[in-house]
C-alpha cells in the first residue's frame, strides 16, 4: 500500500517552471487517450450556493489509462467575490487514486495545476488551429487564468508582440498589460471589448454566467477564438463561425454558449469536431469562417498533468509524506 503524501503549491508551481511544452505534450496525449477511449470522464458536478449565484464549487472526477492507470478527482472553488477582497478568484485541490486498489496516495493543491491544464490547451489549440502567427491578440478577462494562457501561448511559439488587453476592471486589464511587458516584452495596452475582439486570436477568460457579446459583434475569417469561459459568446454570434469542442457531449451542458446555440437550433450540426479530431487530421480549420475552440475542460487533463508531477516531485524528494494517514492497512 503506497503511502499517502501531499504536494503543496510552492512547489506544484517550481515543478510547473519552465515545463509548459511539456505541460502541452501531457494535454495533447490526454486528450487522444480520451478520444480512443482509454479514458472515464463523467459529468463535472455543481456545488451552487442560492445566495451567491456567481460562486461555485465543482467535482471532476476522471481515470486516465494507457501508461498512467490513475483515477482521481479535483475539486475546485470559483468565488469571484475573492477577486475585490485581493484574494485568489479560484483554489483547489486534485486527489489522485491508486487503480488498483482505489486507494488514494496523493493530494495535490491544484489551482496552479488547473490553470496549467487550462493554458495547455488553449495554446495547444491556437496552434493546431493556425494561430501560429497572429499579428495581434486579443485577451477578455485580465485574471490568472488569462496570464496562464499568455505565458503558454509564448512558450508554444505564439508571438505576443501586439497585445490588446480589455476587462471590466481597469486594475485587472493594467496589472495584465504590465505583466506581458515586463515577462515577455510585449506590446500591450488596455482597450475596449470591440477592439480586443477584433484581433487575430482572441482569448475568452472572463467570469460571466451568460453571453454579452453578440448583437453589434461579428466574428471574421481567419479569427481564432479560444472560448476558455464558454459563456461570453451569444449563440447567434457562434454559430456564424467553425465550431470545435474538446468533448461533445461535456460541452453542450450547463447553460456554456454551445449549449444556448443547440437549444436554438434544435441540432449539434454546428459543431464541426473535436480538437482530437484536428490533431488526427480528421478535421480542418476553415479559412473562410472565424474558428472558436471551446474547452469544457476534462478532469483527465488534470490526472495527466498532476500524475507526471507527482513523479517528478517523487524524484526530486518534494513530497510530503502523512506517515500514519490511512487508519487500517490490513483488514484484519
Amino acid at each position: 500500500m503506497r503511502e499517502f503524501s501531499v504536494l503543496p503549491g510552492r512547489a506544484v508551481a517550481e515543478l510547473l517552471a519552465g515545463r509548459e511544452t511539456e505541460v502541452v505534450e501531457w494535454v495533447r496525449e490526454a486528450y487522444l487517450a480520451h478520444e480512443a477511449g482509454d479514458t472515464v470522464n463523467p459529468d463535472s458536478y455543481f456545488l451552487r450556493f442560492p445566495d451567491k449565484p456567481d460562486s461555485r464549487i465543482i467535482a471532476l472526477p476522471a481515470y486516465l489509462g494507457g501508461t498512467r492507470e490513475v483515477a482521481g478527482i479535483k475539486w475546485i472553488s470559483s468565488f469571484p467575490a475573492n477577486v475585490a477582497e485581493g484574494l485568489p478568484r479560484a483554489s483547489a485541490v486534485l486527489v489522485l487514486n491508486d487503480y488498483r486498489t482505489g486507494h488514494p496516495f496523493a493530494l495535490l493543491e491544484s489551482a496552479g495545476i488547473s490553470a496549467a491544464r487550462t493554458a495547455a490547451s488553449a495554446a495547444l489549440a491556437a496552434t493546431a488551429l493556425g494561430a501560429a502567427a497572429p499579428a495581434t491578440v486579443g485577451v477578455i478577462g485580465a485574471g490568472v487564468i488569462a496570464r496562464t494562457i499568455c505565458q503558454y501561448l509564448a512558450a508554444t511559439g505564439v508571438p505576443l508582440t501586439d497585445v490588446t488587453v480589455h476587462d471590466r476592471d481597469d486594475v485587472s486589464a493594467a496589472a495584465l498589460t504590465g505583466h506581458l511587458a515586463r515577462t515577455h516584452g510585449a506590446s500591450s495596452r488596455a482597450g475596449d471589448l470591440r477592439e480586443a475582439l477584433g484581433c487575430d486570436l482572441v482569448v475568452l477568460a472572463t467570469t460571466a454566467l451568460r453571453p454579452h457579446i453578440g448583437e453589434g459583434h461579428t466574428l471574421r475569417p481567419g479569427q481564432v477564438i479560444l472560448n476558455v469561459s464558454l459563456r461570453d459568446l451569444a449563440p447567434g454570434l457562434l454559430l456564424t463561425a467553425q465550431n470545435i469542442v474538446d468533448d461533445i457531449e461535456h460541452c453542450l451542458k450547463a447553460d456554456t454558449s454551445p449549449h444556448l446555440a443547440e437549444q436554438l437550433t434544435g441540432d449539434r450540426s454546428f459543431i464541426a469536431g473535436t480538437l482530437a479530431d484536428v490533431l488526427l487530421g480528421r478535421c480542418a480549420p476553415d479559412p473562410g469562417r472565424a474558428v472558436v475552440f471551446s474547452p469544457f475542460g476534462l478532469g483527465v487533463l488534470d490526472l495527466a498533468v498532476g500524475h507526471h508531477l507527482y513523479q517528478r516531485a517523487g524524484e526530486a524528494g518534494r513530497l510530503l509524506p502523512v506517515p500514519g494517514f490511512f487508519g487500517e492497512t490490513s483488514r484484519w
